[in-house]
């Protein structure tokens, strides 16, 4: 057997982490900077982009930045140009970008359930698309971590509604599968990450409406995610030492999806 410690190495590899300038992504980009990838971070907004890049020099990791909004069509292919064009190739993508809206169903405004499914679902089609075309299949090389999230594994009963997200984040999980499908044979693996909760942005709402100690509660580690913990699963999915795991999801929820609620 190789050295598991040079399985986990990322020296030489480069990666391009979408909606790398905070929260997810850029704990994603610090676990694969720390192994030595040349990281790319996309964003919508530079000033975002450049704080990111300045924490991650804090960090010891040398990092670019593209700003891009994935929700554009136009903007996907300039951000794959262009990161291969910083990067050479793109060894790593991580589709992080995405978005969410809470609305009763019967009430949910259809540009919302659109803007929703374009930029959790959509997006990461054409980008994965584009970087698969261009870099991943002459090189015969690839991983590809899509964030997918808990609620794409089930549907919700509590009061905060998100059909779109819950609908998009399943689509993820099955377009992973698909994809591994498809490009196997390229030496592409293509697995997605599936958070519970985390502190972020996106889960701001929730976590004040729910409360953070309601939401351990349901876990049988009685914790949400941290600032670390989905550095390791990113790192098994972007490394040689997952070269032989594909189409998989893995739940970083601190055990919530393994158990039946409460009664």
């Amino acid at each position: 057997m190789g050295s598991i410690k040079k399985a986990f190495d990322l020296a030489g590899k480069t990666a391009l982490v979408t909606g790398g300038s905070r929260g997810l992504g850029l704990q994603i980009a610090e676990a694969l900077g720390e192994q030595g990838a040349r990281i790319v971070l996309s964003s919508r907004k530079a000033a975002d982009l450049k704080q990111a890049q300045e924490h991650l020099a804090g960090l010891g990791i040398k990092s670019d930045w593209i700003a891009a909004d994935n929700a554009k069509d136009d903007d996907i292919k300039r951000l794959a140009d262009e990161a291969i064009a910083k990067l050479g190739k793109v060894d790593i993508l991580v589709n992080n970008a995405g978005a969410t809206w809470g609305a009763s169903t019967e009430d949910h405004p259809i540009e919302a359930w659109d803007k929703v499914m374009n930029l959790n679902i959509r997006s990461l089609f054409l980008l994965s698309q584009r970087i698969g075309k261009l870099s991943m299949i002459p090189n015969k090389y690839g991983r590809i971590i899509n964030l997918a999230s808990i609620a794409g594994l089930r549907g919700g009963t509590g009061d905060m509604q998100m059909i779109a997200y819950h609908t998009s984040k399943g689509a993820v999980v099955n377009f992973t599968r698909a994809l591994a499908g498809d490009w196997g044979r390229h030496g592409i693996t293509v697995n997605a990450l599936a958070p519970g909760f985390f502190p972020s942005k996106m889960t701001k709402g929730t976590l004040e409406a729910v409360g953070a100690d309601k939401l351990a509660a349901s876990a049988p580690l009685r914790r949400i995610g941290d600032q670390d913990d989905l550095k390791g699963a990113a790192i098994l999915f972007a490394s040689d030492a997952g070269k032989h795991i594909t189409g998989q999801i893995l739940a970083i929820d601190g055990g919530s999806t393994a158990v039946l609620p409460a009664a």
